[in-house]
């Protein structure tokens, strides 16, 4: 496996999380490169010190248990336990308690796909884990790894301030386009990528969902087909009634379900700043999570508006809080967002105490007029 595992690109994640800490977890939807990420790193640490990577889907674990696997492995002096894919464990959380009280000198580093399972299990390890949650490729990190080319961070003042740009690239446009409709996930350039990211949306709303919510598999379907109709949709504003007639489910637990499917990386929820806490407004909007699985739900039906929307969101949110606007699209720190095409007005931030434009289709900004490619080289 570190044979076949490359070191010249690096997800925005492998140097935010603390490798050296006693235990973290690192989460987040099927794809995105946590597995890569763990074997990157011990293919550049293991001379320094004892490390063991294990999978928990494993056939070892038909007859033995993590505990046992810790036992040996601090016999043989080990430091560093690394075991992908723990939600595939039964009673995960119970025994990484147990081998965290009862083997201080090992470190240890768990990842996770079901995000839904990992959150539910944290609570056992009463904060002993900080779990990191990693996202899929931004515009940048997918230039590097699909194009190799070499893009600073810009941070959002940047941004606004018209300080972002591709270097040696005159025409972003044609590699935007592309990363919009499969440049998201880092296994994007497979032959069979429509196939596999379909596996991965069945997974999640079919088992995942339906597992961790004690719901029936066809309520999951119906959810699935729920998703179709918000990559379709103008941006989708949720009507909890009409919604839950279409589903078969009571009105009161359709926010749950919706909320697990956000959990799962199947959707993102845009919400006011009512809550004052980030996650507890209430919902505005709902978008496809990202681009990718939006054009592969949406087909030729998928809503342009609705992709720039779900764009913008999606990367942003990375770095920033993002909340609805009560006179535009979004606010970020008091800043009002407008998104649109090369053509789109200032009308809806005319009122704004600092207001921008975010366009599709242009190369380069003025003033407050902003391209959206920019948004997608903050992390």
């Amino acid at each position: 496996m570190l044979e076949l595992t490359h070191s010249n690109f690096y997800r925005y994640m492998y140097n935010q999380v603390s490798w050296d800490a006693r235990m973290f977890g690192l989460v987040g939807p099927r794809g995105v490169g946590k597995t890569t990420m763990l074997l990157q790193y011990i293919k550049e640490n293991k001379g320094n010190r004892k490390m063991l990577y294990v999978s928990a889907d494993h056939v070892f674990f038909s007859n033995h248990t993590l505990i046992e696997l810790a036992d040996e492995f601090a016999k043989e002096s080990g430091e560093q336990l690394f075991i992908d894919e723990i939600h595939k464990y039964e009673n995960w959380s119970r025994e990484l308690k147990q081998i965290y009280d009862t083997h201080p000198d090992i470190k240890i580093v768990f990842t996770g796909s079901s995000v839904l399972d990992i959150y539910k299990g944290v609570a056992d390890l009463s904060r002993r884990a900080p779990i990191f949650n990693m996202q899929g490729l931004s515009f940048r990190e997918y230039l590097k790894l699909f194009h190799d080319k070499d893009v600073p961070l810009y941070s959002l003042e940047d941004i606004l301030a018209q300080k972002a740009q591709i270097p040696d690239v005159r025409h972003p446009l044609p590699f935007f386009q592309n990363y919009l409709r499969r440049g998201y996930y880092p296994f994007s350039q497979d032959i069979n990528f429509e196939i596999e990211l379909r596996q991965v949306i069945n997974q999640t709303m079919e088992v995942d969902i339906p597992q961790y919510a004690n719901m029936t598999s066809s309520t999951g379907r119906k959810l699935k087909k729920l998703l179709t109709v918000i990559a379709q949709s103008v941006p989708f504003k949720p009507v909890m009634d009409s919604l839950a007639t279409v589903v078969g489910v009571s009105r009161n637990i359709l926010p749950d379900y919706f909320l697990y499917m956000e959990q799962a990386g199947m959707i993102g929820q845009l919400r006011d700043n009512t809550g004052g806490i980030r996650g507890i407004g209430k919902v505005e909007k709902v978008y496809i999570d990202n681009t990718s699985l939006a054009y592969l739900l949406g087909g030729n039906a998928t809503d342009i508006g609705n992709i720039r929307e779900t764009f913008f969101y999606n990367q942003m949110r990375v770095t920033t809080d993002v909340i609805s606007s009560r006179i535009s699209d979004f606010e970020i720190n008091g800043k009002t967002f407008e998104v649109g095409g090369k053509k789109k007005g200032k009308k809806q931030i005319s009122h704004a105490d600092e207001g921008y434009i975010v366009r599709d289709d242009i190369e380069l900004g003025n003033g407050n007029i902003i391209p959206l490619w920019a948004f997608g080289l903050t992390y």
